[in-house]
């Protein structure tokens, strides 16, 4: 469908002729000639003389100048079937411990006791692919932070990221401070009331340069809401002890997950196996719902630069006109007028001047 993304523009068309009869008229600085028998010329032509303004046929290429100019300023275009496009949602981080405890093997998940990591691979993975419309990103924690994918609308790379995380890539200790501090600078550029990070640990904060709680208040006032997930069985449940021989579900920091929780407006969320860390991936999906927002868009394809490069060449032919009037050009356009082919003017024009002029000397 063809349109024009600024049609207001064509009601300048006037502008120049208004123009010509509001301001003076320009003094060339050359002597005029007055003409004392204008009346009888007046009376030939069988008109009225109208000395500021120019005849139709002179007027014409400009003319046609002006509306190629306002038509290309008017930005016409060609609008496309409409296409699918994805929907701008929120913007979801997920910050996930490495650290040597998120190792430990007492997750159980499908008849199978699998590590900490693992089951966070496979079902937080799951969630982030599906959050269809959501900017997600990775940070990856221990006893440093990382962005491991930034924000982005490709959800599958996003997920790979996480499969291909490591135990211990970012350092043995806990740095829960600093993870948030990162997703806060990440995500304060983003649109408000979109800003959401999912806070994965075992552990409590034990590295870093700042105070998880301090950063969590910074994040409250970004905006920015913390859902802190903790994983790892309850140390009743589970006889296994760690490589220190301590069971590391011991060092969990509840009190502290809560607190972060409650600064930001999230919820906290305790996860001893794989089935309530599916619940909770529903429930996040339930307070965090996916955008739907119109997905549909119509590529335009831009037309202007026809008229402009019409207009463009036009004002060449007139400056060449101007500066070199006998040209091949001018002549070619005078065979044409002689044959009838274009405007021609007034054939007994000049043969009536020469005798009215004759009659004036008698």
């Amino acid at each position: 469908m063809f349109e024009f993304a600024w049609p207001w523009i064509f009601a300048l068309l006037p502008l120049p002729w208004l123009m010509r009869l509001i301001l003076p008229v320009a003094d060339s600085g050359e002597p005029a000639l007055k003409v004392s028998y204008l009346s009888d010329l007046e009376g030939l032509a069988r008109r009225r003389a109208r000395v500021n303004l120019p005849a139709w046929r002179q007027q014409a290429p400009f003319v046609v100048l002006w509306l190629l100019l306002l038509t290309a300023a008017a930005r016409p275009q060609w609008l496309g079937e409409p296409l699918p496009i994805a929907a701008s949602g929120r913007d979801l981080l997920v910050a996930v411990d490495v650290s040597g405890s998120m190792d430990f093997p007492d997750m159980h998940w499908q008849d199978e006791d699998v590590s900490r990591l693992s089951l966070v691979k496979h079902l937080l993975g799951d969630f982030l692919e599906a959050r269809e419309g959501d900017r997600v990103g990775l940070i990856l924690f221990g006893s440093q932070a990382y962005l491991q994918a930034p924000l982005t609308f490709d959800r599958r790379t996003v997920r790979t990221w996480l499969d291909e995380a490591r135990i211990g890539i970012a350092g043995k200790n806990t740095a829960i401070g600093d993870a948030i501090g990162l997703a806060l600078k990440r995500l304060r550029q983003r649109p408000a009331q979109s800003r959401v990070l999912i806070l994965v640990t075992d552990g409590a904060n034990n590295a870093g340069q700042i105070d998880p709680l301090t950063a969590a208040r910074l994040a409250a006032e970004e905006g920015v809401k913390i859902y802190p997930i903790g994983i790892g069985a309850d140390p009743e449940q589970t006889g296994s002890v760690g490589i220190l021989g301590v069971n590391p579900s011991l060092d969990l920091d509840e009190p502290a997950l809560k607190a972060l929780a409650e600064a930001t407006g999230g919820q906290y969320f305790r996860a001893r196996d794989g089935e309530e860390l599916q619940r909770i991936k529903e429930t996040l999906d339930t307070l965090e719902p996916v955008e739907q927002q119109p997905t549909q868009a119509r590529p335009a394809q831009a037309l202007y630069s026809g008229p402009l490069a019409l207009a463009l060449i036009l004002s060449l032919l007139l400056v060449i006109q101007e500066r070199w009037p006998n040209n091949a050009l001018q002549r070619w356009f005078n065979k044409l007028s002689n044959k009838g082919i274009f405007l021609q003017q007034h054939p007994q024009w000049r043969q009536r001047l020469q005798r009215l002029r004759l009659r004036r000397r008698r």
